[in-house]
């Protein structure tokens, strides 16, 4: 934690008794400026960045680990400073590169860093749309305008880059389409592929030169994550160690789901008006996250049709009925604005996607394929309350 978050945080107290003062903290789709306890894997990219600092383009590259394992809250954070440095307007430090600032390769000469969410950049115009967007002063139109177009406007502005462009592509969950995307950049761009698919099982990793791997958190390093987080978003005493430890050791090194779990005990505690969490709400915490699911991020990216029938899915326990049930009833909400055909298209595309899932019922009452439930794949409080606050 920073001098500036203890002084406000200090502020807080002395203002508002409520049990959250912060919610942001809390949130699992929320990156803090600099992770905790992952000096290593910044080093590591730093290494391999390293011909950015003589003004040279780095290899391509494949960055993988497994769910919950810090990778994007540490290459968001890393090109946003690199970003900030090639600009000049920054220097890079890391834990581990203490000491006395060297002189830093001028502005001009450093390559640009750009980052792009493939959650939000799901098609080839919106992911050449975002990266040409961060390349560029001027307004870049959403309509109007042809993917082709966009894409020769962005190889000129590569080619108008001194030294080119690196662009982090994050959340690569589908690798096939990734990899056409990202081999159809410019010739003076160079990417860094972030996934959870062990390198052998990416497409991508044929176009690649490196391959760099993320672990789980440890459960120590994970409570001093979750005992961070706590001590950002609630009151002084809301929260104990062994509340941490609890988490810590229920999520099994993925940072998402302690964070979701931590959400969402603190939402009922919140909720029940104590200005401490208790046993029950931890527990209540790890109920609502499923085993397996999605990390939040994922339905908080789809459009707000989708969103709204996710919504109306959770306050309607929809989910205890089959698909036409459901989308019957997400129909009959008020506030959907959808038709029945329409919503069931998009639950089918949800199922699709993995946010919700079509669990076959084992028995039947009448002849032909049994009936099934719709489900969904995260945790529904901690949605609620991120969407509530977006």
């Amino acid at each position: 934690m920073d001098l500036d978050a203890r002084i406000t945080r200090r502020q807080r107290r002395s203002t508002d008794a409520a049990l959250i003062t912060d919610f942001e903290p809390l949130s699992p789709v929320a990156h803090i400026t600099e992770p905790s306890d992952r000096g290593p894997a910044f080093e590591r990219l730093l290494d391999h960045f390293s011909p950015a600092f003589d003004g040279a383009l780095p290899p391509n590259a494949y960055l993988h680990g497994p769910p919950g394992a810090g990778k994007s809250a540490v290459v968001s954070a890393l090109f946003a400073r690199l970003a900030r440095h090639a600009t000049g307007d920054a220097v890079i430090h890391t834990s581990t590169r203490a000491g006395t600032p060297q002189p830093s390769t001028p502005a001009s000469a450093m390559p640009a860093f750009v980052y792009v969410d493939r959650r939000t950049a799901t098609t080839p115009f919106a992911f050449s749309h975002a990266v040409l967007d961060a390349l560029v002063s001027e307004s870049v139109p959403t309509h109007g305008v042809s993917t082709a177009a966009i894409r020769d406007r962005l190889a000129d502005a590569v080619a108008a880059h001194p030294t080119g462009v690196v662009v982090a592509v994050d959340h690569t969950t589908t690798a096939a389409p990734v990899a056409e995307l990202l081999t159809a950049l410019p010739d003076r761009a160079r990417w860094l592929a972030v996934g959870r698919s062990e390198p052998s099982d990416a497409a991508l990793t044929a176009h690649t030169d490196r391959d760099l791997r993320i672990d789980a958190y440890q459960r120590q390093t994970l409570v001093g994550v979750v005992t961070t987080r706590a001590s950002l978003a609630l009151g002084q005493h809301a929260f104990t160690q062994q509340h941490a430890r609890r988490i810590a050791a229920w999520s099994d090194g993925n940072a998402h789901d302690a964070l979701a779990a931590l959400a969402v005990a603190a939402h009922a505690a919140d909720s029940a008006g104590r200005s401490r969490l208790t046993d029950a709400d931890i527990e209540a915490g790890i109920q609502d996250v499923p085993r397996g699911g999605v990390v939040l991020g994922r339905p908080l990216a789809v459009s707000d049709a989708k969103q709204r029938v996710l919504a109306a899915l959770l306050d309607t326990d929809a989910t205890h009925g089959s698909v036409t049930e459901a989308a019957d009833a997400v129909t009959a909400t008020p506030g959907v604005s959808l038709s029945q055909s329409t919503v069931t298209r998009l639950l089918y595309e949800l199922s699709g996607d993995g946010i919700v899932e079509r669990v076959r019922a084992t028995t039947t009452d009448s002849a032909g394929r049994p009936p099934s439930r719709v489900a969904v794949r995260f945790a529904p409080t901690a949605f609620r309350r991120l969407r509530a606050r977006a």
